[in-house]
């Protein structure tokens, strides 16, 4: 008997998996450029607007908590409605309301539609991270998501060096730009769904008729169970749940502290605002080798391993900011932290949808980035507030160091290896 897992290694063609990490990277390149496009056009919209510290904490909040809106809901539209129908509304949630950021006229109408955008981005994630799991064999799965993970890099880069060319003119043109996204919906109403979802739903038959072939053996049923979020914090899940959730929150608050606030921080330092907005770009150019470098050792090393080291990466690097004394050590530490914080989000999104079997893999992924956007709300806050109270830089990336060291000794304890296993 076949199992689906199987099924797809053998029909599904590698030219085909490369399209589809192609497409799915595509808009996950949209959804990073969405959220930290706001990096680099705050200064100025501060600027404009007159904003308070608090003001532009609020701001960036809101996009977490819109995320987290659209975490929390993706879980029941990709497991009821489908991954395609699912990365569709989402998709069209982040260039839509991004791109009508840039007629707002106050900050309260920044703020709200701010939030709309932020429902995409949140639940355009883990819809595209499910949506290409079930289209990839095991042997290079992990490979594969940490690929598509590190398209957030390029969409980082991209809005980034629009944003440093074009915010002397007007912070609002990053904006417009996310209008270009529209051009992919055609493509993504010809995609098929995914073979996975499709098999849970119809069968053989609809897994036929999706992949175009004729399969003779029988396929191995999927777990028919119906699953609650509850499910994920009970055995056989419980503790590894506890152990994702816990690396989620940590690289989550710690990148947003360090990418909301970058430009203020380097400008404590002594930076100009030119120069601050610059080697915050330079620190999303730092995001791509943490990511390739996570792609090579998932599946060399294995995703528990990977993650122990990285997160010990990230806790030594924060130290490390604390102490620089020149331009040149301020910008390698900034790389360095970048690398690791970004390294361990690739292998997150990697792993998480292995821990978990089809009919709950949209759920488990929407709670996880539920975790990830709860941090998102706090890490602007706690960035805000300890700026405002004019905190050592010291004290702040303690904090960082701490909460690293913390999942580290998470996943040391509780993580299991899901290299070269096939997810039910």
């Amino acid at each position: 008997m076949n199992t689906v897992d199987k099924v797809i290694e053998t029909h599904v063609g590698l030219k085909l998996q490369k399209l589809m990490l192609l497409i799915t990277s595509v808009l996950w390149l949209f959804d990073a450029a969405g959220v930290l496009v706001l990096s680099f056009t705050l200064p100025s919209i501060v600027q404009e607007w007159g904003l308070s510290v608090q003001q532009s904490a609020n701001i960036l909040s809101s996009t977490f908590l819109g995320m987290l809106v659209g975490a929390l809901s993706v879980g029941l539209i990709a497991d009821l409605f489908g991954r395609k129908l699912s990365n569709i509304f989402y998709f069209l949630f982040t260039v839509v309301f991004t791109g009508l950021l840039g007629f707002s006229k106050t900050p309260s109408a920044f703020l709200f539609l701010r939030f709309l955008a932020g429902i995409g981005y949140g639940g355009l994630m883990p819809s595209v991270n499910a949506y290409l799991s079930e289209f990839i064999g095991k042997a290079i799965r992990g490979r594969y998501l940490v690929l598509l993970e590190a398209s957030w890099a390029i969409g980082s880069i991209a809005i980034g060096l629009v944003a440093v060319l074009t915010t002397q003119h007007s912070w609002r043109i990053s904006y417009w730009s996310f209008f270009s996204g529209i051009v992919m919906l055609p493509i993504l109403f010809k995609l098929s769904e995914s073979p996975k979802f499709v098999f849970k739903k119809h069968g053989k038959k609809g897994l036929e008729n999706v992949l175009g072939i004729s399969i003779q053996a029988e396929i191995e049923p999927l777990p028919k169970s119906k699953f609650s979020i509850a499910d994920i914090l009970k055995p056989p899940y419980l503790t590894k749940t506890v152990m994702i959730w816990t690396s989620w929150f940590v690289v989550s608050f710690v990148y947003y502290v360090l990418f909301s606030w970058a430009p203020k921080i380097f400008a404590q330092q002594g930076l100009s605002t030119t120069k601050s907005l610059w080697f915050t770009f330079f620190m999303m150019v730092a995001q791509l080798p943490g990511y390739l470098s996570a792609a090579y050792f998932i599946e060399r090393i294995g995703r528990k391993k990977s993650l122990v080291i990285y997160f010990i990466g990230m806790a030594i690097s924060s130290i490390l900011w604390a102490f620089v004394t020149s331009s040149v050590q301020l910008i390698l530490t900034a790389l360095l932290l970048s690398f690791f914080t970004l390294g361990v989000w690739g292998l997150v999104y990697a792993y998480t949808p292995e821990l978990y079997p089809t009919p709950m893999r949209g759920t488990g992924n929407g709670m996880a980035g539920v975790i990830a956007r709860i941090a998102g709300i706090l890490a602007p806050q706690f960035g805000g507030y300890m700026l405002s109270l004019n905190k050592s830089l010291l004290e702040i990336f303690s904090w960082l160091a701490g909460l690293s060291l913390l999942a580290a000794v998470a996943v040391m304890l509780l993580a299991v290896e899901t290299k070269g296993k096939e997810i039910q």
